[in-house]
């Protein structure tokens, strides 16, 4: 086009190109476009070696719907497919591995991607640019989910909180009130007298987990999930040398959930006009005292 031209269609056509612009905002988004303004949400860019990545799909695919879950289970998958909803945020892997790649090629593995194929599904994780939001909102979200928001000792900290004097045995019981935990461990005396906790959400590990508990300010570590032979038995150590210590294992799905289910109303946020909704994934392991219901 030359210069005149363009200036012709600039000052002649103008209703035609601002047609032409509303037609291009009511383009379908694509799973690809929803996926990076969901990332910059939370980070600025994800980290090197990142597992923030689409799992499974095609990017390019319309979204009919978003739905946020702490792990995109079967069902959860089948869930999210009978709300129509083909975009799934999952804060854990979908096969298995934090590469997602351990199973490659097995049977459940196989089973699981054709179900993602046949309703054009795509699934894109969120782990590692969410937790690098201050606060970090999966923390945030567990202690409110805990109802300890106000007894933060910074406002802007989620790892640790102080409350009134109580019971292990009481703080546990309110916690499983609070998290409908049903698989619940706990090392230490349960009348132990505990007013600093601090919080370790999902599987931190060791060093991070330990680090916590050691500290001389700290009566008590909830966290999500431990290696048995790792803090659990710092804990019990502990415990046996006279050190006012415990620990409380509340499963890595209770302490993640409400975090991802946050999520769900932030992406809301971001898409006004499209359906999204928080699937619980729910624990898949039970204890005895409380099996599974349908």
């Amino acid at each position: 086009m030359t210069e005149i031209s363009r200036l012709v269609a600039c000052i002649v056509l103008p209703g035609f190109l601002a047609m032409g612009s509303l037609a291009h905002s009511q383009e379908p988004l694509r799973a690809f476009e929803a996926i990076q303004k969901i990332q910059k949400r939370y980070a600025p860019a994800p980290p090197p070696d990142t597992v923030d990545t689409i799992k499974a799909g095609d990017p390019a695919v319309p979204v009919t719907g978003i739905a946020t879950t702490f792990l995109d289970t079967m069902d959860v998958l089948r869930e999210a497919a009978r709300r129509n909803e083909n975009l799934v945020i999952t804060h854990e892997p979908t096969f298995y591995n934090h590469r997602d790649e351990f199973l490659a090629g097995s049977s459940v593995w196989k089973e699981k991607l054709e179900f993602l194929e046949q309703h054009h599904m795509v699934v894109f994780r969120l782990h590692d640019e969410i937790h690098m939001a201050k606060p970090d909102p999966i923390g945030m979200a567990l202690v409110e989910a805990l109802g300890m928001t106000k007894n933060l000792d910074n406002p802007t900290d989620p790892s640790r909180v102080t409350i009134p004097p109580a019971s292990l045995r009481d703080l546990v019981q309110q916690i499983q009130s609070r998290l409908g935990a049903r698989t619940m461990r706990i090392v230490g005396d349960p009348e132990m007298q505990v007013q600093r906790i601090a919080i370790r959400p999902g599987a931190s590990g060791l060093v991070r987990q330990v680090g916590a508990l050691s500290e001389d300010g700290v009566d008590v570590l909830i966290a999500g999930e431990a290696s048995e032979w790792e803090t659990v038995e710092y804990t019990r150590d502990a415990v046996a040398q006279g050190r006012k210590k415990a620990l409380v294992l509340i499963g890595h799905e209770p302490s993640e959930e409400p975090g991802m289910e946050q999520a769900a109303k932030d992406i809301r946020a971001l898409f006004p006009t499209l359906k999204v909704d928080h699937i619980l994934a729910n624990q898949s392991m039970w204890s005895p005292d409380h099996p599974p219901t349908k």
